[in-house]
């Protein structure tokens, strides 16, 4: 058509953006992960993993020592947990070497006399009894022992009724260097106490020696009250029978 401009101006090619060009290297750099990201991404899952197994146990702890409804009343004492000490000289009455590692994997119910047992005592070896027997399915979780801090043998007498049932173990142990572990309460001595130990070999609670559990049930029940609760911590990570 005369007089019309018809022709359609020439379009430049567009130049390309800096933007445009980047992209292409940002995606490689951002695709594969450097060396050391991946070793610290191993060493976090490594830690992810030990964090769970050692949860169960230290939440069972937390849970008892730290975490405690208000009104509770026990009846024994709870003790910052001790560790058996590694050269602790214990011997049966045989004189065969125990070493004190064994007495890992199991809750130890323990109480300390000289090889003559007094009321005091027998009582107490009785308790022991009792106490386990009372805790139901759970007492197989749970062992019996007699530290004997002297050279006297225990009659055939004793030794039979401690025998009965599930036996109580006898270790003998110089008192001097078992009172570097166990402790008594103020003004008390070992003699007159009933020890829980954990199965890490830990000493872990004290309560006083009981009235004679034959005509006075009711602090025999405290007692294994404060058992049951340490046992229902520690449900999660310790079963019955030692590894």
């Amino acid at each position: 058509m005369s007089g019309s401009n018809s022709s359609v101006p020439p379009v430049s090619d567009p130049q390309p953006s800096a933007d445009a060009s980047a992209t292409p290297v940002s995606l490689t750099v951002h695709s594969v992960p450097l060396p050391d990201t991946r070793r610290t991404i191993g060493r976090l899952q490594m830690l992810m993993v030990l964090a769970c197994c050692a949860a169960p146990v230290v939440a069972s702890y937390v849970t008892y020592f730290f975490i405690r409804p208000e009104g509770r009343s026990n009846f024994s004492e709870l003790i910052d947990p001790l560790p058996i000490p590694a050269a602790l000289p214990l011997t049966r009455l045989s004189g065969e070497t125990v070493a004190p590692a064994s007495l890992k994997g199991q809750w130890v119910l323990a109480v300390v006399a000289n090889g003559n047992c007094d009321a005091i005592c027998e009582n107490n070896l009785l308790t022991l009894t009792r106490v386990r027997e009372a805790l139901l399915r759970d007492k197989e979780r749970v062992d019996k022992v007699w530290f004997v801090t002297d050279d006297v043998t225990p009659s055939p007498r004793l030794m039979a009724a401690i025998s009965a049932g599930e036996p109580t173990q006898v270790i003998r142990v110089p008192q001097a260097e078992l009172a570097k572990w166990l402790q008594p309460a103020a003004g008390s001595t070992l003699e007159r106490h009933l020890y829980l130990i954990d199965p890490l070999a830990q000493w872990m609670l004290r309560a006083p020696a009981l009235p004679d559990v034959r005509t006075d049930p009711k602090p025999l029940g405290s007692f294994k009250k404060d058992i049951e609760r340490l046992l229902r911590a520690s449900a999660s990570w310790d079963k019955a029978g030692r590894p």
